[in-house]
């Protein structure tokens, strides 16, 4: 009965050595946050589950308690995304400007927003394009060239930015930024679809990425999306 009683409460010990303490805190110098609930969201089974909430108090508000693993989660207010950003064991601090939003404390939210501003460089540029157009327009600029320019400027930031997501995901292949980032991407199509750079990304990928929940589900649903297509059946979101 005894050695029974000991190895329950070893049991017990090492359960409860496997769950972990976060702590974040955050401040915002956005006026119109202050006064409302954020809330810490992770998906499950292809659905937004709560984590944690707190209250904007005079700029500033905080998250604690205890997770099993490391995890992606996205900082909501209502049904806006404010940003994402990975919750573990470090201490975390998050910034919320109106320009910039960013996490800081641990060397995956370092990676990932080191990330997160290069692809926002590039969207920017993208953005710039039709401004270039408009002005090559007003300086007489021929519309074949405009058009030639504008083409293969769209196509230079397409190409660098596939690189970058493709490079970032294939980076981190053994963490949750590669899953998470690749959710994100995926997330943005019409519906599960293998594409070029996802036919790389899962050439390359580890047993770790291939395992991970959402990019099992998603490519189950893509394969037989692109079997339908090839008898010109409808395709499932």
């Amino acid at each position: 009965m005894a050695r029974f009683l000991i190895a329950s409460i070893l049991g017990l010990m090492m359960m409860a050595s496997c769950r972990t303490g976060y702590m974040v805190e955050g401040h915002s110098t956005v006026e119109t946050l202050d006064g409302k609930k954020l809330y810490l969201k992770v998906y499950k089974d292809s659905d937004l589950v709560d984590v944690d909430s707190s209250d904007v108090i005079h700029g500033k508000f905080s998250f604690f308690g205890e997770l099993d693993t490391v995890v992606m989660v996205n900082l909501f207010m209502g049904n806006e995304c404010l940003m994402p950003f990975v919750l573990g064991p470090e201490d975390l601090k998050i910034h919320i400007g109106d320009a910039r939003q960013y996490v800081t404390g641990s060397p995956l939210n370092d990676s990932l927003y080191n990330f997160i501003m290069a692809k926002t460089r590039l969207d920017n540029e993208l953005a710039e394009l039709p401004r270039m157009e408009s002005k090559m327009i007003m300086d007489g600029v021929d519309e074949d060239v405009i058009m030639l320019r504008l083409n293969d400027e769209a196509n230079r930031l397409s190409v660098l930015n596939d690189r970058l997501v493709t490079n970032f995901i294939t980076d981190n292949f053994d963490n949750v930024l590669g899953p998470g980032i690749f959710m994100i991407m995926t997330s943005s199509y019409p519906y599960p679809i293998i594409t070029p750079q996802i036919e790389e990304i899962m050439t390359k990928a580890t047993p770790f990425f291939k395992n991970d929940a959402y990019v099992r589900k998603y490519m189950k649903a893509a394969q037989e999306n692109m079997e339908r297509m090839k008898y010109g059946d409808e395709v499932n979101p």
